[in-house]
């Protein structure tokens, strides 16, 4: 997928890509601090990076969830990270008419993983040009990603991408298949979400819960197997941030974390 981004840097490193930022656009000011942090660290360690935030949250499990500080604030800031550190930017999109719309202010679309069996969500998706990413449902198998691939390319576009982002273990855990991400790179180049991988939804406070205390050694198995990319939410302080926080990974764990996978990303190269 990287090679369709102009305005991705290290390009030809053959280092991982990473796509990280908070959960959700909570503000101008922190989007900015976060893409700045970690472009520093992507520059120093040669990895190509996608900023990430999201527009707007559409499954929340209670009502009084936060969404978003505003559809079109939020677009805005997106466009202005972008802008401002000359990067490639990507948010996810839950509705038909949210595709043309995010298309104008980032630069890869992210079906959610509930939603990846829409096909007019993601045939709209698609129809934009611009690249996207499709995440693997918690309920499907490697191979019937395939399929959803399909949908992309067979309308015209073939800058498309998959997150692997674990599979449903009982009603309140996730886990990684790893031999899902071989079967996947069959069809697209293959990203591992390690923070939504460690989530533990469907708690009794209808607030998801998380294991970050995992995220290194989850990141590392996926580098290890092959996946192409990482997703990582990060946040300065995910105790206070206002969706995800329970596995984020905080900002300042992240050089740590990225100075050790380029580390594995070498030795299987």
């Amino acid at each position: 997928m990287i090679q369709y981004l102009d305005n991705i840097q290290h390009k030809d490193s053959k280092n991982f890509f990473l796509i990280a930022g908070p959960c959700i656009i909570e503000g101008e000011d922190m989007a900015l601090r976060i893409a700045e942090k970690v472009i520093e660290l992507t520059n120093k360690y040669n990895i190509p990076y996608i900023f990430k935030g999201s527009f707007k949250k559409a499954n929340r499990s209670r009502v009084d969830s936060f969404t978003t500080i505003g559809e079109e604030k939020s677009l805005e800031i997106l466009k202005k990270v972008g802008e401002t550190f000359n990067i490639p930017t990507t948010t996810d999109i839950h509705e038909n008419d949210h595709a043309a719309l995010a298309a104008q202010y980032v630069d890869v679309l992210q079906i959610p993983a509930f939603l990846v069996r829409q096909t007019d969500l993601l045939i709209a998706a698609a129809k934009t040009g611009k690249c996207v990413s499709l995440k693997k449902g918690q309920f499907l198998s490697p191979e019937s990603m395939k399929f959803a691939v399909q949908k992309v390319t067979d309308s015209g576009n073939q800058k498309v991408a998959i997150i692997e982002r674990g599979n449903s273990f009982g009603y309140t855990d996730l886990i990684v298949d790893y031999r899902g991400i071989p079967t996947m790179r069959e069809y697209a180049p293959v990203i591992l979400d390690v923070t939504h991988s460690l989530q533990q939804p469907n708690q009794s406070s209808g607030v998801t819960g998380g294991r970050p205390d995992l995220i290194e050694t989850v990141a590392k198995a996926g580098i290890a197997v092959g996946a192409d990319g990482i997703f990582i939410e990060t946040h300065p302080t995910p105790e206070t941030a206002l969706s995800d926080g329970a596995n984020m990974l905080r900002l300042d764990l992240l050089e740590d974390l990225l100075q050790k996978l380029t580390r594995v990303r070498e030795s299987i190269l």
